[in-house]
């Protein structure tokens, strides 16, 4: 059985940014819904999400610039629409927890496996990190995030985020507060990098969820 499930490992990654949508949206429902069984709350409210859902994207579709921008807003407002409908059930602390878990969780083996596998094949893990970096710049993130790099040779890409859509979508609907959920995501391919398997190491001290300026992604050679 491959452990590839996003096929980073032909070294031409571009990412699907359709279909991981649609892979994590359904996963984050379905995530929800084994929640709400074990805490024995109304089904219905799996109806109630997917109809607020529904109506967050079209209320918020002016934000939408180009095509990630328009998955990126699917992925925020179900985040928002499963946490509105979760806090006066479980409260702030615990719908927050539900919503990151379920959005980590589902696709998390998964993003961590395909990680490890593309860096652990490649010629030079670095260089096909930056690579894969790039691509999702250009292709999962697009105009709505700003980018700005501090260096970028064959040591160091050191990538700094100065705005982040997720935190644009999340403050229009009084929501700012989910932005670390966004962020949390992103553990699952960052775990993946070994500094002594693969040679560089990655650093993220902070972000713009949790009060940064910025969200530095900065990868650097640990290895000759």
């Amino acid at each position: 059985m491959t452990t590839d499930h996003f096929e980073m490992t032909d070294g031409d990654y571009v990412p699907d940014p359709e279909r991981d949508t649609a892979m994590l949206i359904a996963g984050f429902f379905d995530h929800i819904s084994a929640r709400l069984r074990q805490q024995e709350l109304p089904e219905s409210l799996i109806s109630a999400m997917r109809e607020q859902h529904a109506e967050l994207e079209a209320a918020n579709a002016h934000m939408v610039v180009d095509e990630p921008s328009l998955y990126n807003l699917r992925i925020t407002v179900a985040v928002i629409a499963a946490y509105e409908e979760l806090l006066p059930h479980l409260g702030s602390d615990a719908a927050v927890r539900a919503v990151r878990d379920a959005l980590v969780e589902p696709l998390g083996d998964a993003v961590h496996a395909s990680t490890r596998a593309m860096l652990d094949v490649a010629p030079d893990p670095f260089r096909a990190m930056v690579d894969v970096s790039r691509a999702r710049e250009k292709y999962a993130f697009g105009k709505t995030f700003t980018f700005r790099r501090t260096a970028d040779d064959d040591r160091r890409y050191l990538l700094d985020v100065h705005r982040c859509f997720y935190h644009d979508v999340l403050k229009a609907n009084s929501a700012s507060e989910l932005t670390p959920v966004m962020c949390a995501f992103d553990g699952n391919w960052i775990e993946a990098i070994d500094p002594e398997r693969h040679g560089f190491r990655f650093e993220r001290d902070t972000t713009i969820g949790l009060g940064g300026s910025h969200c530095p992604f900065h990868f650097t050679r640990t290895a000759p």
